[in-house]
């Protein structure tokens, strides 16, 4: 199982790939027909709508081509000169596309709505009314074409502009580590995993130089946070747009109802996981965990996995759900799909990215040993299966929204946790499994409603004017203590700045997905265990369905379930408070650990 990932067979050569260029040239030629196709189209003609859908699909299969290529240049490799260059050159061809798909969207807009109706309830348009029809109403709600078109283009320069300023404000955070007497400089992604240490010596060291590393740039990351967000609330005061949350909602296919359900649900539940987090405290010989301990693992959990093993693991624990699912897995690593090594100038995080034209996907992350580790590798391949799901549907079926996406991801993990600890050896196992399951409804309950709270407040605040450096601190503490439900004895001011889901320009509130699809995928979950390997086909048929339809009507076609209800959330908490449960009695009379 090898740790470094394959890029030759999409393009060899890498930032210098000859093969990448011809391509980006090539569709530049195609955008420029796509475009021209788009101005000579009366609105009128069913057959020349489905040629325009075919050439922009390929358009948009084959931006989506290059810019997984180039986000995986650049986040092997920080330093990577030539792939910022290409980056460059795909914002601009970006921009292109999408002022070609605001006058598509502004043609249709316009056909009469009886002739439109009539073709929509057509054979030739089955498959991709959904997606038109969604398109054609979401046109009403924005500036006219021309406007649009000038938006984009200053969003090169503007928008986009400080979200790229961000990724080269990361480049050169380096965070200094004692490494047996001597000093070590450590990029961000390597420095995140140290502190998941179990030596509470180490993860003290790590996260204060981790803070200070933030906070010696804090104003310049302020500065970047403020004008990004200026400028998108800029462009929703243009648009009318009152409500900061609409762009979000209307792109993850949900109600509000539905968000403010699940959170309120969520609130009323947290207890139990400040209860986890005191036991956690007193097993770790603390009255109070501090933020660096919440993720310090318990026990066995300590032990370095090897990736192959941890590899491994997840395939054997993806045959007990299905063997679809477990043979995909084996595929992703058999061909080198996974950039997991521990090494320098790779970026922080982790994350799952799509070739449209290959129809292959990509796993970037850092992998250290840890079963946190092995869970990230299981969640993004979770990702990869359901781009493979839908490999083969017609294109507007595959631009599934972000909450969705984490349902198939945080469904991938719940398989792993719940078969190891299943398959524990040890009370001792059990214990330390159990802790890393909670650390991710903590996560989910906890520290994305931090998100959540810190990002609603601060466009509230932003909305006004600039924010101060110190006041976005404030906020980021405040939301902290009260998602924490004031568990914690200290916090992480510059979170704001660490987090890169701040920085998403592509994805306004890059959050509250998490916690739905974490909840969604335990309804899921449920019923796969009442009907055993036979549930995998329906699985499957969910996830196909993923970008045709509202989550409120998949859920409802799907699990028979409203989920605009807290009723529905408090089933899948219901879940986790049996771990919480567990965890509890096997730990209630637990030595504390060193």
């Amino acid at each position: 199982m090898q740790q470094t990932w394959e890029l030759d067979s999409i393009f060899s050569g890498g930032s210098d790939s000859t093969a990448f260029r011809d391509f980006l040239t090539t569709l530049e030629t195609d955008l420029q027909q796509f475009s021209e196709s788009v101005q000579s189209w009366d609105s009128k003609d069913s057959n020349d709508l489905l040629q325009l859908i075919d050439e922009m699909s390929h358009v948009v299969l084959s931006l989506r081509e290059a810019s997984a290529y180039v986000s995986c240049l650049l986040a092997q490799n920080t330093t990577d000169q030539g792939a910022k260059q290409l980056q460059d050159r795909l914002s601009s061809i970006a921009v292109k596309v999408k002022n070609a798909n605001t006058a598509f969207e502004s043609k249709i807009a316009k056909v009469d709505e009886t002739m439109w109706n009539t073709w929509m309830d057509s054979e030739a348009f089955s498959e991709m009314s959904f997606y038109l029809n969604e398109k054609r109403e979401q046109s009403s709600s924005t500036l006219p074409e021309a406007e649009e078109e000038l938006i984009n283009a200053l969003s090169v320069d503007g928008y986009q502009g400080w979200g790229q300023m961000y990724q080269v404000l990361v480049q050169s955070i380096r965070i200094p580590v004692d490494d047996n007497g001597q000093e070590k400089l450590l990029s961000a992604g390597q420095a995140a995993n140290k502190m998941v240490s179990a030596d509470a010596h180490v993860r003290n060291q790590v996260f204060s130089a981790w803070e200070q590393a933030w906070a010696d740039k804090g104003q310049l990351f302020a500065e970047t946070l403020n004008h990004l967000s200026g400028f998108r609330l800029q462009v929703y005061k243009a648009r009318g747009w009152n409500d900061v949350m609409y762009e979000s909602l209307q792109r993850n296919r949900m109600k509000k109802e539905t968000l403010t359900a699940m959170w309120s649900a969520i609130a009323k539940h947290k207890q139990p996981f400040v209860d986890y987090l005191h036991r956690k405290a007193k097993l770790l010989g603390k009255d109070k965990l501090e933020w660096q301990d919440v993720e310090a693992p318990l026990g066995e959990n300590d032990n370095h996995i090897p990736y192959a093993q941890g590899g491994k693991m997840i395939i054997t624990q993806f045959e007990s759900f299905g063997s679809t699912l477990a043979a995909f897995a084996e595929t992703a690593f058999a061909n080198c799909w996974i950039e997991a090594e521990d090494r320098d100038n790779k970026r922080p995080g982790g994350f799952c990215t799509t070739f449209g034209l290959s129809k292959e996907s990509r796993i970037f992350m850092t992998y250290s040993g840890t079963m946190s580790n092995v869970s990230t590798l299981a969640h993004e391949l979770g990702h990869a299966f359901h781009n493979y799901a839908l490999r083969d549907v017609h294109p507007f079926r595959r631009w599934y929204a972000m909450n969705v996406a984490e349902t198939a991801s945080t469904f991938a993990e719940q398989i792993v946790h719940n078969a190891a600890i299943k398959h524990a050896k040890t009370k001792e196992e059990q214990i330390a499994l159990l802790d890393d399951k909670l650390q991710r409804s903590v996560a989910f309950f906890m520290n994305i409603h931090a998100r959540y709270l810190f990002e609603t407040r601060f466009y509230e605040v932003r909305s006004q004017g600039m924010v101060p450096y110190k006041k976005i601190n404030d906020l980021m503490v405040d939301a902290q203590q009260e998602a924490f439900a004031g568990a914690l004895a200290s916090y992480h001011p510059h979170f704001w700045a660490s987090k890169l889901h701040f920085y998403m320009t592509g994805v306004p509130f890059y959050n509250y997905p998490y916690t739905f699809g974490y909840l969604f995928s335990l309804g899921i979950y449920a019923q796969a265990q009442q009907e055993g390997k036979s549930f995998e086909q329906k699985y499957i048929a969910l996830l196909q369905d993923t970008a045709s339809m509202s989550v409120e009507d998949l859920a409802a076609k799907h699990l028979g379930a409203d989920i605009t209800t807290e009723a529905f959330w408090e089933q899948g908490i219901s879940l986790t408070l049996t771990d919480v449960e567990a965890f509890m009695e096997l730990t209630a009379a637990e030595p504390k650990h060193s």
